[in-house]
């Protein structure tokens, strides 16, 4: 399927991506993938404290697999990749000590791409900065730069509240994994990681590390916050010289879902219930400081409730063997950083932490303005660092190239300086239905939490029902774009992460394999991002997800796709003599939510695009957009009057017959290309002065009009009970007779223009 050229450069005009011929490129795609946040397999269960000695060749699948699955992606319509790749992968070792092999085996794969008509960007993907912090990302040597203990597998990092591994050590298979992770961001490791590598020189400066001098003439000293950055743009340039020459690379994004670390806390004895997750044991800051160094902590264990998402059930007791988290070899000395610097300290006449400096992280003593913004003092001065090192290694490609970014989750885009406001330099935010996440379940409800947080009122954030779920992720959806819209003006962005939970309801999909929740949710995801007009990569394709383990990554199970289940289901085919090698079907065993996922949408675009509408029910499809006059776009900068809609056989040529589907188009000549599943529409020559809109409307007639007598024959049945109602209750007769009437009337009008439409064609 040629979706676009596969080595054409890619162009971008006001908040649309163009081809060479200026038609807007409609980005859609996935995450590939989830098990790359994590080691190969023969290297995943390795001690955590043998970090150095892991490989992540083959993650996210071997180069002997990787035809089938981009032709498999390929086919489902997508045209761009988000390729997951960590700090660790490629720097695992130690500093300096790159893994060429994996750098090899990433080209390779990489290079395959144009095979598909597929392109990809490349992430540096975090979570809770490290693996060895209970997330992923960062290699285990940069925690112990710092002076945390890892010996002993990282139990002491457990043992003193100092980070939750149970999600990395088990995968998720344990149900008390189930969405504890992102808990890891208030603890100690994470935290203090983050704050060290966003702005150390403003609250670790006295945290220095031995270095080679860059002549390879003795060592020299610098801060943490140094050591770490350049570590992390060496290894950024290392990935950059080994794929960035590469077509099919269309760019690079930093890093995945940054945090702040303890930057800009207000308070040490506590953390914010509606921005950070509150959930089992959930020590403050002074007491995981006090945890770390050694002193034993009472704190609070949170619960999953309602209606707020968790409520504090009971004290704990944690770290009563009273062990340190901090090397004695270590750059401290064996003392807590915090304590070093002097945040608090132990009182021993009372056997208390005790702050001595509350609004440290607010307003440290070398900070010159009045109040640390983690964006304007850490965030940006950054990306400025990252920008120059990668287009440097690009060299000659570095104007051909994007590089995209994204801000702390579920906060707006801030203020951006005019200077940094290059044309390479895009937005890739993130949106998830939180609740969904957090309990794993999805029905009639949804609620905004984004409003939630704003402080809205709880039932104005309650949507009811499958067309309020739309409406629902739609305006969330749109508040994200619209942030970055007001901060980065009119330019592309892309969704870089959305996702549907496979294990959701109690996991009762995977033994029924009826999937129908989560592909209302998925149904539900996409409409929204075709109302907003956004391009995405969804969260994700994993081929080494199962049942059991998920994506092998703290408890998340989000893949659409599973080899495993591939296999039973072709066996049971096969077996069945229902299935044929090599057939569509064949191709799609071990695959879900695809009547939601794969969709009609405009690939290339001669033109604006006004609304793209498609019910997954029915088959139909709507595509609305403006032809632009050659007073608006010369004839130079949209060159061709052709617009390629991706028109999925799976759904128009297997799952309906092809007599029953009904095109009309307001101008033009149309032609379907079965083979490669594109819907040609060459409209007419373009007026020198006026707009003209276009419009192609595609309906299934048989499933169109057994959706309507069912529908029909729902209404009829509620004005039934209606009648008997008012029989027996002769005083409501007069105040609904003239409301049944109206209603009635209302009913047959819509039907009979509904039959009739379908009757004559549309």
């Amino acid at each position: 399927m040629d979706l676009f050229g596969p080595t054409e450069p890619i162009k971008t005009r006001g908040r649309h991506f163009v081809d060479s011929k200026g038609r807007v490129l409609w980005l859609r795609g996935a995450n590939v993938g989830g098990a790359s946040k994590v080691p190969s397999p023969s290297s995943m269960d390795l001690p955590l404290d043998r970090h150095r000695e892991v490989s992540y060749i083959n993650r996210p699948f071997p180069l002997s697999e990787a035809d089938d699955h981009l032709a498999r992606l390929a086919s489902w319509g997508f045209n761009i990749l988000r390729i997951t790749v960590t700090w660790e992968a490629i720097e695992h070792a130690g500093r300096g000590q790159y893994d060429h092999d994996y750098l090899q085996y990433l080209t390779k794969l990489l290079a395959l791409l144009p095979r598909y008509s597929l392109r990809a960007f490349v992430v540096f993907h975090q979570d809770v900065w490290s693996r060895l912090s209970g997330g992923s990302g960062a290699p285990g040597w940069t925690l112990e730069a710092v002076g945390f203990d890892l010996s002993n597998d990282g139990k002491i990092l457990e043992e003193v509240g100092g980070a939750y591994l149970g999600g990395v050590r088990h995968g998720g298979e344990r149900f008390e994994d189930r969405g504890r992770w992102p808990t890891g961001y208030q603890k100690l490791v994470c935290a203090t990681m983050n704050t060290c590598f966003w702005a150390g020189d403003l609250f670790a400066s006295k945290l220095k590390i031995s270095r080679p001098k860059s002549d390879g003439k003795g060592a020299e000293e610098v801060g943490i916050q140094a050591y770490l950055q350049e570590a992390f743009l060496d290894a950024y340039a290392v990935l950059v010289k080994a794929v960035g020459h590469l077509d099919s690379v269309v760019g690079f994004e930093m890093l995945n879902e940054p945090h702040h670390g303890y930057i800009g806390l207000p308070s040490l004895h506590s953390f914010n219930y509606n921005t950070d997750l509150h959930l089992s044991d959930c020590p403050s800051a002074l007491q995981s400081f006090a945890l770390g160094a050694g002193h034993p902590q009472t704190v609070p264990h949170y619960t999953r409730s309602w209606p707020f998402p968790t409520r504090k059930t009971k004290n704990v007791m944690l770290n009563p063997k009273g062990k340190s988290v901090w090397r004695k070899d270590g750059p401290t000395g064996g003392k807590c950083l915090w304590e070093w610097m002097g945040v608090w300290g132990w009182d021993d006449s009372t056997g208390q932490a005790t702050v001595l400096r509350e609004s440290f992280f607010q307003k440290p003593e070398n900070l010159e303005t009045e109040k640390v913004d983690f964006y304007q003092d850490a965030y940006l001065p950054f990306i400025r660092d990252w920008v120059d090192t990668v287009r440097e290694a690009l060299g000659e490609k570095k104007d051909d190239k994007y590089l995209w970014i994204e801000c702390v989750p579920n906060e707006d885009v801030p203020v951006w300086p005019e200077d940094m406001l290059t044309e390479q330099l895009l937005l890739a935010p993130h949106w998830y239905d939180l609740n969904a996440l957090f309990s794993k379940t999805f029905g009639f409800m949804t609620i905004n939490v984004q409003g939630l947080a704003k402080g809205k009122f709880l039932p104005s954030c309650l949507y009811f029902g499958r067309g309020a779920a739309r409406r629902n992720y739609t305006l969330q959806i749109k508040n994200v774009l619209q942030s970055g819209y007001d901060s980065f003006g009119e330019r592309p962005q892309i969704m870089g992460e959305l996702g549907v939970p496979m294990d959701m309801n109690d996991k009762l999909a995977f033994q029924t394999t009826d999937f129908h929740y989560q592909e209302r949710m998925m149904d539900a995801l996409m409409a929204a991002l075709e109302t907003n007009l956004a391009g995405f990569t969804l969260w994700n394709y994993n081929p080494s997800n199962t049942d059991e383990m998920g994506d092998e990554w703290n408890g998340e199970n989000f893949s659409w796709f599973s080899n495993k289940r591939a296999i039973e289901e072709r066996k049971d085919g096969l077996k069945r003599k229902i299935l044929k090698e090599g057939s569509v079907e064949w191709y799609e065993k071990g695959a879900r939510l695809l009547d939601a996922i794969v969709r009609p949408y405009p690939i290339t675009l001669a033109g604006v695009p006004i609304s793209s509408t498609y019910d997954s029910k029915t088959g139909s499809y709507k595509l609305v957009w403006g032809i632009p006059p050659l007073s608006y776009l010369p004839a130079d900068s949209l060159s061709s009057t052709t617009t390629e809609i991706f028109f999925p056989l799976r759904t128009y040529g297997t799952k309906y017959s092809t007599v029953d589907i009904i095109l009309d188009c307001s101008e033009g000549d149309v032609r379907w290309d079965k083979k490669n599943q594109v819907l040609y529409h060459k409209c007419d020559e373009r007026d020198p002065l006026e707009w003209r809109k276009g419009e192609i409307t595609v309906f299934i007639q048989g499933v169109q009009l057994e959706r309507i007598w069912k529908h029909r024959k729902i209404a009829f049945a509620i004005l039934n009970v209606v009648v008997v109602t008012i029989a027996v209750s002769p005083k409501l007769r007069g105040l609904v007779w003239g409301l049944l009437l109206w209603l009635f009337a209302l009913l047959k009008a819509y039907f009979t223009s509904r039959l009739e439409m379908l009757a004559g064609g549309i």
